[in-house]
């Protein structure tokens, strides 16, 4: 996606910003992320960074910005929510910024057990019941197995997109960004969903599960739903591979694939 610079904004736009943040000294376009029109980090008087990511007011997606921000206040692991602004045509949503390195989720990596504690913190959270959005199993739809949407059901506040590149290790711990795809889901499942990243990352599927049991509430999870779980990721994540290819989605599908066939000769 082309983003937009700060500057190209219109300047009543910018002045709004302005308002509330005081003045702004420069702007850095984000290069990570691939779905914001709008994503760059504003340097404020004093100092101060801001992390601003926006669209224009009547794109089709408008309405997961301001569900983004009403879910990322309610998130503990996560950047604080600042404000939402819509002025001519815009709207822009300003988190706090956080600085720090992606963790390493390589076998023996000292980020691990920060991990674990992150992962811990989020399977506690609820999703807020003013936020309506999908659940988990509606998500995916056909691609659950027959008969499994209620092993997928839950009520807690899941982030299910959990690339290292959203993971940022900080003096707080490791906390996650970008916050669109939260759903709700069972406590379990942003664990679930971080098994075949640790499997992406060099760590066979006995080991990356041998992790995600460090989080009591997957330890707890009926082998039976975290087993739909796998063969449903994989399936969703095939099915982009086949409609929507891109460089790093062959790779994981592989580590979900191979998850997902741990689990089955498991049982």
């Amino acid at each position: 996606m082309q983003r937009t610079a700060w500057t190209e904004l219109p300047v009543v736009t910018r002045h709004a910003v302005a308002a509330r943040t005081g003045p702004v000294e420069g702007a850095e376009t984000a290069t990570e992320g691939v779905m914001s029109p709008l994503a760059c980090v504003l340097r404020t008087a004093g100092g101060r960074r801001i992390f601003v990511k926006g669209t224009p007011v009547d794109a089709s997606t408008a309405w997961m910005y301001r569900i983004e921000a009403q879910v990322t206040a309610e998130a503990q692991p996560a950047p604080m929510s600042l404000w939402q602004i819509e002025d001519s045509g815009w709207l822009l949503c300003g988190y706090e910024f956080l600085d720090g390195p992606h963790p390493d989720l390589s076998p023996q990596s000292e980020d691990l057990a920060a991990l674990v504690a992150t992962l811990r913190t989020m399977s506690e959270t609820p999703w807020p019941a003013a936020v309506k959005k999908k659940p988990l199993p509606a998500r995916w739809g056909a691609l659950v197995p027959a008969g499994q949407a209620d092993a997928l059901a839950g009520a807690t506040l899941t982030h299910t997109d959990m690339s290292p590149l959203n993971m940022l290790r900080t003096a707080d711990g490791i906390l996650l960004v970008d916050w669109a795809l939260a759903c709700p889901a069972p406590a379990w499942a942003d664990t679930a969903f971080t098994v075949p990243r640790l499997i992406h990352a060099g760590h066979t599927a006995e080991q990356a599960e041998a992790v995600a049991r460090l989080v009591p509430a997957y330890e707890m999870a009926p082998d039976r739903a975290v087993s739909a779980f796998a063969q449903s990721l994989c399936a969703v994540w095939e099915s982009r591979e086949r409609t929507s290819p891109m460089p790093h989605r062959s790779a994981l599908t592989e580590a979900a694939r191979a998850w997902a066939d741990h689990r089955s000769v498991a049982a």
